[in-house]
């Protein structure tokens, strides 16, 4: 695939990301997707033959970039601030989330109702999230379990971002990030 390809891909993929979390993926159209990458139709389809294929480069897509956010929070090499850091993007992004919810919850919400090769992938994008969680808990030295812990804290911000859209009120995170910060600190 030459550069050009592979931008245009690059940006079909970007735009994909972005109209499927306003929308959701099954709302989503792939025309949806060619009008927010400004490309002809046609060309969605030449590197996506199905919208199955192009929920495998959506998926792949939020793990990458969760990937790289981990990468990024782990050079504070402080277990309880790298986790802070998870917490701190969901706050950074109240407003989007209070808009849309959580682009990775949704998508696993949304893609587990119809099971398959689709929804365990998106599902492995939440369990690489808990499990670096369970990570940085254990780091932590607590006597408590650290997947417990991991499980809390998820749940709690998942929680958050689900009412946080459901009433389109940001505080709603607001409020949860301040006690799971406080929360955070007792352990």
């Amino acid at each position: 695939m030459s550069r050009t390809d592979s931008g245009k891909r690059a940006r079909l993929v970007e735009a994909a990301v972005g109209v499927v979390h306003e929308q959701g993926f099954h709302r989503t159209t792939l025309a949806d997707i060619a009008r927010r990458a400004e490309v002809p139709l046609g060309n969605v389809y030449y590197y996506f033959r199905t919208k199955e294929d192009l929920g495998r480069a959506l998926i792949e897509e939020q793990a990458a970039r969760q990937a790289a956010l981990r990468q990024q929070w782990e050079a504070r090499k402080d277990p309880r601030a790298e986790i802070d850091s998870f917490v701190s993007m969901t706050l950074e992004n109240r407003d989007s989330l209070a808009r849309s919810g959580c682009p990775v919850g949704t998508l696993c919400g949304e893609l587990g109702k119809h099971g398959g090769p689709l929804a365990r992938s998106a599902g492995g994008v939440l369990a690489d999230i808990l499990d670096w969680l369970t990570e940085r808990f254990d780091a932590l030295g607590t006597d408590e379990d650290p997947r417990q812990l991991a499980v809390h804290l998820l749940s709690a911000l998942q929680g958050a971002s689900l009412l946080a859209h459901g009433f389109a009120d940001p505080a709603l995170v607001e409020g949860e990030a301040r006690r799971l910060r406080r929360w955070l600190a007792t352990l």
